[in-house]
């Protein structure tokens, strides 16, 4: 039988965005701004380098929770986003969520999300709400 969720469940993945995934992105969200594939143009911004689409670093959390935690049937009601450091094209990122409030009078959840980079900077963080089914936190 499977544990009921509590405050301080965990869940995370690695992932690094390569350029094929970057260039996919852009073309399925059609955000081409040149930041995201143009090394040259990237080179003369406050990044120096190509940097990931924030929504696609982001898009980790829906992974998490609709995979990981709480899993199947799981679904997104709200997310924030707070981009504080970007993610280069190749770099590394670790997504964690982390439940910090279950509601005693419906099945919804909130979440805390991080990005941490591999040197523990933040790059994004925020929090998501959830539904999902009454029988996995009662």
């Amino acid at each position: 039988m499977k544990n009921k969720i509590q405050v301080g469940d965990r869940a995370s993945i690695k992932k690094a965005f390569n350029e094929n995934e970057v260039l996919q992105y852009a073309k399925l969200s059609e955000d081409t701004n040149p930041i995201h594939f143009d090394a040259d143009y990237a080179k003369n911004t406050i990044f120096k380098n190509r940097i990931v689409h924030g929504m696609l670093v982001g898009s980790l959390f829906g992974g998490l929770l609709g995979s990981k935690l709480p899993g199947r049937g799981t679904i997104h009601l709200g997310q924030t986003l707070n981009f504080k450091k970007p993610v280069y094209v190749g770099e590394e990122v670790t997504a964690i969520i982390e439940v910090i409030k279950i509601r005693s009078d419906k099945p919804i959840i909130t979440f805390r999300t991080l990005c941490l980079k591999n040197n523990n900077e933040i790059s994004i963080e925020g929090t998501a709400v959830v539904k999902v089914d009454s029988k996995i936190i009662n």
